[in-house]
């Protein structure tokens, strides 16, 4: 297939001080490329401001003005470069030939474990140094012994490929080593082994507290620990309608929802797994809050959305996706408080990126600490989701018993997820 031309994704930089960054990718069209772009584009903590996609099914052309979240650590643009050139197709494949988009990674599994003191943001500070040294978190098992000290787990693969070297495993260790400092007991870095399949799963839930987390509509319960807080129950009202009037081979799908960090994933996720094709698409900066979102769309075999059904179960499950792309609560475990995230993942098997930065720098902002965490997969309502299950220490400043107080920190931990 050969490698993809440089040119095909240039990234350029703001003519003045806190302008947005222009990424351009000029390539090749495939099935999905707008959610694998809109994907690492998330993973590296930007937030595209405005965008056009433009597309013929043969060649595609994408431009998105980004600027870097707030809480997102210092961006690698060589490095961003390099990741989006890895999904274009090379233009030298023949420009009739549509694969499908790639299933995760296959780039082998490391297993890094370390041994420290506990203490306060120990989880995220950890998974900072991660996430700036580009290891992808697959898996964690996380544990505190009796005598305050952390067992920590972390299955992670190599986004620059370089793990199986040793000087990268040195870096990780001496970059785990900087920020733990003398807390830090031991590190280890080796091939994952059988007890990462073991992982794979997660511990057994209530049914009441899986109904709570994956189910397919809103509550409009003020007192279950989903329930939106008040200055962003607007949420609540976001529109997506279709138009067959404006276009004689193709259906618009018009969106407007308020604005939250990953939105464009969360479209372009759904449409990638629905087998909707993108044939144009803008969308302009937010005003007051909203995002307005115009695509020119089609099924996969080319044909525009006429039926009626086909058209509500599309506007219905994006609906959904932007009211509730995340799922939040509290639930008991024992006589424990344990905090449950979940997100669907992609049909090719891809989880949401940057989920367990954000949580646990929610509960480090929060002055929570960890007892145990662990991330897995659960099927539920005809899809997977992955799941991250924190269990709170009560030795903080919260009454975890009290339900008032639970709702803020699910309140905050949404806030920070959806980046508001």
């Amino acid at each position: 297939m050969g490698v993809p031309n440089d040119d095909a994704v240039l990234i350029q930089k703001g003519k003045k001080p806190g302008e947005p960054y222009v990424i351009t990718v000029n390539c090749p069209d495939k099935t999905g490329l707008g959610c694998d772009i809109c994907h690492i584009i998330l993973e590296f903590g930007l937030y595209p401001t405005k965008g056009d996609v433009s597309t013929d099914g043969i060649w595609c052309y994408v431009v998105l003005w980004v600027t870097p979240h707030p809480s997102s650590p210092v961006v690698r643009w060589a490095n961003l470069k390099e990741r989006l050139l890895s999904v274009c197709p090379s233009c030298t494949t023949s420009l009739y030939w549509n694969p499908p988009s790639p299933r995760p990674s296959s780039s082998p599994i490391y297993l890094l474990k370390f041994c420290s003191r506990d203490r306060r943001g120990l989880l995220h500070d950890v998974t900072r140094v991660l996430d700036e040294l580009e290891l992808l978190i697959q898996r964690v098992k996380v544990t505190t012994t009796p005598d305050g000290c952390v067992l920590d787990l972390f299955f992670i693969r190599d986004n620059l490929e370089l793990l199986h070297t040793k000087a990268r495993q040195d870096e990780t260790c001496e970059q785990l080593h900087a920020v733990l400092g003398e807390s830090c007991i031991s590190c280890e870095l080796q091939l994952a082994g059988p007890q990462y399949d073991n992982l794979l799963g997660i511990s057994s839930m209530s049914p009441a507290v899986a109904e709570e987390l994956f189910r397919c509509t809103l509550s409009d319960m003020e007192t279950r620990s989903q329930a939106l807080s008040t200055d962003v129950r607007e949420l609540k009202k976001a529109s997506v309608i279709t138009d067959n009037s404006l276009s004689p081979s193709h259906t618009l799908l018009q969106i407007n929802c308020i604005d939250h960090k990953g939105f464009l994933y969360d479209i372009m996720r759904t449409l990638k797994d629905c087998n909707i094709q993108i044939a144009y698409g803008r969308f302009s900066t937010v005003q007051k809050g909203l995002r307005e979102l115009d695509l020119f769309i089609r099924h996969q075999d080319g044909k525009k959305i006429v039926d009626p059904e086909k058209q509500d179960a599309l506007c219905s499950r994006l609906r959904l996706e932007m009211l509730h792309p995340l799922r939040v609560v509290i639930a008991n475990r024992g006589p424990d408080a344990e905090l449950l995230v979940a997100n669907p993942v992609e049909l090719s098997g891809r989880g949401r990126p940057r989920v367990f930065y954000d949580v646990t720098f929610a509960l480090k902002s929060l002055g929570i600490c960890v007892f145990s965490a662990e991330i897995g997969r659960h099927s539920a309502a005809d899809r997977e989701w992955e799941v991250y299950r924190f269990l709170l220490d009560e030795n903080c400043n919260f009454q975890l018993s009290n339900m008032v107080v639970r709702n803020q920190i699910v309140d905050k931990v949404r806030r920070i997820l959806m980046g508001w």
